[in-house]
């Protein structure tokens, strides 16, 4: 009888994250002071935030150690399950192997809590009383809000507009672990205010949700800090537990991935499960595929021009340099919330632009109808960021099938579907519509950048 589920026993949980840049054959591009133009300093970071986080985000140190006191509760959820896929095979008939690491086991539902765990500790440790943040989905929210509580420190979330709305049970849960949870834009802040202004039914971005978040932090230097959820290395550097995981459960499993997939937003669950196996690529010579996923509608990645750009829509943030549209582009109202963000971490921009990842953008219905064959075949209903990567999986087991070739398939569920249903429903409807910027609007944003590479 064949194992279906390959389990590590909390022994086995990764005493350290796995920082890629140590490995990387470029490194990236440093960020930049927007008025100087200079590389930006650990003093001018310390403001937004904790100052072990920023330590983390300029390191070029192979491995950093996991505390003990975040290890302690990662093993709430952790180590999480990796999976055969054996239903999706015999449903698509194909010659490959698909395996997919299961991260909608935590508390919130997602992978997000694998960085928010370490950064309420770091904050915790420095004395931090207060934490701001944004969310898009509200994976992420759900999930500082978790962390928050754990370590007694009051949050405020920024949730973009149109999935305040679209998933209120998501608000709850934020509410639940003791959070508050604003609509963004709001009239809190003077990014949110100056937006509500031009367009009063703005259904927001992950960009302003970030200005308001970092406008917020601002004010209170001296007890406030600001977290994010993606795009920054130390949050990518936290999720390298997954992919720890997945490469010691692959052994254990007796098989070694040919191509490994993850959904593409800002980089965090991509890198989470892609980064331990470009390290196999870089040390031990493998050539193992590591493919980005991202949504048609946002597709940064695809479409998208590699520059300096800010994090956010109002320039709070230092200049990133990422492959992106622009932090002026509106993405549309699509149901994988968390993956509308105009911009690539400087990590993986870096990666794309050496060859070393692949990038594929899918269309909504495509995903959404992975999605639900995934459902019906393995049982779990996956978030809408996740069928992304299922969709992805499923053109490349299909490949297979028409190759002839056995192929072998990682990929990460990066998260549960069950609070989005709405997205399922209006799948099941038949009213959800698929949309694609045309190139003279991504134009229309990435040519007001400034061009400093």
């Amino acid at each position: 009888m064949n194992t279906k589920k390959f389990c590590l026993a909390e022994n086995q949980m990764p005493t350290q994250w796995y920082n890629i840049v140590a490995d990387m054959p470029t490194k990236p591009l440093p960020p930049l002071d927007p008025a100087t133009k200079r590389p930006v300093t650990k003093e001018q970071m310390s403001a937004i935030f904790a100052e072990e986080l920023i330590d983390q985000e300029m390191s070029t140190q192979r491995f950093i150690d996991i505390p003990e006191e975040v290890q302690e509760i990662y093993k709430i959820w952790r180590p999480t399950p990796l999976v055969r896929a054996t239903g999706l095979e015999k449903a698509l008939d194909t010659p490959a192997k698909i395996y997919f690491k299961n991260e909608s086991v935590s508390p919130a539902g997602s992978h997000k809590p694998n960085t928010a765990v370490p950064q309420a500790y770091y904050n915790y440790k420095q004395g931090i009383k207060h934490l701001t943040t944004e969310t898009g989905a509200g994976q992420w929210g759900a999930s500082i809000a978790f962390a928050a509580k754990h370590f007694g420190i009051d949050l405020r979330v920024f949730m973009v507009r149109v999935s305040y709305d679209q998933k209120p049970y998501r608000r709850l849960m934020m509410n639940t672990w003791g959070a508050e949870c604003v609509a963004s834009p709001s009239m809190l802040t003077e990014s949110g205010r100056a937006v509500l202004e031009r367009d009063p039914a703005c259904s927001g971005s992950l960009g302003l949700a970030i200005s308001e978040a970092v406008e917020m932090a601002l004010r209170r230097p001296e007890d406030t800090r600001y977290c994010l959820g993606s795009v920054l290395n130390h949050v990518l550097l936290h999720q390298t537990v997954i992919g720890q995981e997945a490469v010691t459960q692959m052994e254990m499993a007796d098989a070694e991935p040919d191509i490994v997939i993850g959904c593409f937003g800002g980089g965090s669950n991509f890198a989470g499960i892609g980064f331990p196996f470009l390290r196999r690529n870089f040390v031990e010579g493998k050539r193992i595929r590591v493919v980005a996923v991202e949504p048609s509608s946002c597709p940064k990645l695809t479409r998208g021009q590699f520059q300096y750009d800010f994090g956010d829509v109002a320039g709070y943030t230092p200049l990133i340099p990422m492959y992106t549209l622009g932090h002026d582009f509106q993405p549309s109202d699509i149901h994988a919330g968390g993956l509308r963000y105009h911009g690539a971490g400087s990590i993986v921009s870096q990666l794309l632009k050496d060859g070393l990842i692949e990038a594929q953008s899918v269309p909504q219905v495509e995903t959404l109808a992975a999605g639900v064959l995934f459902a019906q075949t393995e049982g779990i209903i996956p978030a809408p960021e996740s069928t992304h990567a299922i969709a992805a999986a499923i053109r490349e087991a299909q490949k297979a099938r028409e190759e002839g070739t056995p192929k072998t398939i990682l990929f990460n569920l990066s998260g549960t579907g069950v609070i989005d249903l709405f997205a399922y429903e209006q799948y099941l409807a038949g009213v959800l519509k698929d949309y694609t910027p045309s190139d003279e609007e991504i134009a229309k944003t990435v040519n007001r950048l400034e061009k400093l590479i």
